[in-house]
């Protein structure tokens, strides 16, 4: 291509540089001489955006309630000291993902919302569900679950350090499980599986408050009678929702009156389903639980259409060499060369282990949300080497594949590699 007879030249950047042009051209219209041009986030539709959007949310918590199952539900309120007046809005089933940081080390895990979307609004819009006397967060609150999980180096934190006062910084409310009515069945059974049913508590508090509008048919399996989470409240939405909720519980590993026993089937599905066709499925749990449930679903006397099965963000899976197209790696560890903005990194990767994962605990400041591949928010630019992405966990868009962009949250190596990692905006914690 030519411009006034002269050919231009063709100049390559790299994903690092290419997000620092957006900035770098604010500073440039911001020193023009005798300029006037406002701050672009002074405007009203980029002040509002950013309110609905904010890249990040300052929080500290607030209280702290011990649940069963090594689980602890933690309040988290805006933090004005450092900046954050109120929450973001989310609708019921989405997650925020929490920065923690650990030895130096900068981790994000995304833990879903069991509040219900109105009590994220400040009390002054008078959209709250239940008297200020009741709640006293008049900046609004969300409130998450975190189970101890074995190994887990972020609920290890989080269980150890996080009590009344301690601050944080989370994402904004991000994900998709979330019900929308024009995909989604009027009627919609839900299955949970153990800290799988809090996207759940969401959804049953907003059907009770009005912001949803579905009928839920919730399976909730868990191990013992004594494991269930949140019972009460479950057992009294059921009651007062004439007959918009209803629930049943489903023990894998204890027989009692008033219970399913086993695991939850198409069998379960079809016992409890709604008589009006066709219904939705949405399913959040372990990904043993998930993985049953693929198989299951098309066992159902009438298959829905994929457009009505939705399952949660899965994470990356417990044993990636039960995957169907596992490719077995050629040795033990590899070496991973990762330019991260100005820095440069030299890491050693497992192959049973996940990009991202190695690049947290290296030190790089990587990009993540949802750690399944499907949020795209690691995309990142290969520059060598070969991958292996289980294919149940590969949401990139075609041009991503086409021109070698790949999620870190879900990529094993399979050679020696080098990425161009973008730096996480998120301040740390």
């Amino acid at each position: 291509m030519k411009i006034n007879g002269e050919k231009l030249k063709k100049i390559k950047v790299s994903a690092s540089n290419f997000l620092k042009i957006l900035p770098e051209r604010v500073k440039k219209i911001m020193k023009a001489p005798g300029s006037d041009v406002k701050q672009p986030a002074s405007y009203k539709p980029n002040s509002l955006a950013a309110s609905l959007h904010p890249e990040f949310i300052f929080a500290e918590v607030a209280e702290t309630r011990e649940l069963p199952g090594s689980t602890i539900m933690y309040t988290l309120v805006p933090d004005a000291s450092r900046g954050t007046s109120s929450l973001a809005p989310f609708a019921a089933g989405q997650y925020v993902s929490v920065t923690a940081e650990i030895d130096g080390c900068v981790y994000r895990r995304p833990y879903s919302i069991c509040s219900s979307p109105s009590e994220a609004l400040p009390a002054r819009t008078g959209l709250w569900p239940v008297a200020k006397s009741v709640h006293p967060y008049p900046n609004g609150f969300y409130r998450i679950a975190v189970k101890l999980q074995e190994g887990g180096k972020v609920s290890e934190f989080i269980h150890k350090t996080w009590q009344k006062g301690t601050k944080t910084v989370i994402s904004a409310p991000e994900g998709l499980f979330t019900y929308e009515p024009l995909r989604d069945a009027s009627n919609v059974v839900g299955i949970a599986g153990g800290v799988g049913i809090t996207p759940f508590r969401s959804m049953v508090k907003a059907i009770l408050e009005g912001s949803e509008d579905f009928s839920l048919t919730l399976l909730y399996g868990a191990r013992r009678e004594s494991d269930i989470l949140f019972r009460e409240e479950l057992d009294g939405a059921a009651a007062c929702s004439e007959g918009r909720i209803k629930v049943v519980y489903v023990l894998s590993d204890e027989q009692k009156e008033g219970f399913e026993h086993g695991f939850i089937t198409a069998e379960t599905v079809a016992k409890y389903a709604p008589g009006e066709y066709p219904y939705s499925v949405f399913a959040a749990g372990p990904d043993a639980m998930l993985k049953s449930l693929e198989n299951e679903l098309p066992k159902l006397p009438r298959p829905l259409r994929r457009k009505f099965v939705r399952f949660d963000a899965r994470g990356v899976p417990q044993d990636v060499k039960t995957e169907p197209d596992y490719t077995a790696p050629s040795r033990e560890f590899y070496t991973v060369k990762v330019r991260n903005g100005g820095a440069a990194f030299e890491i050693t990767c497992g192959a049973g282990e996940t990009l991202l994962s190695a690049m947290e605990r290296s030190g790089v400041n990587a990009p993540s949300l949802c750690k399944s591949g499907e949020c795209g928010f690691c995309h990142t630019k290969l520059i060598s080497g070969s991958y292996y992405m289980p294919a149940s966990r590969d949401f990139r868009r075609r041009a991503d594949s086409v021109y070698g962009y790949i999620h870190p949250c879900c990529t094993y190596p399979r050679s020696d590699m080098e990425l161009d990692v973008p730096v996480a905006k998120t301040p740390r914690a």
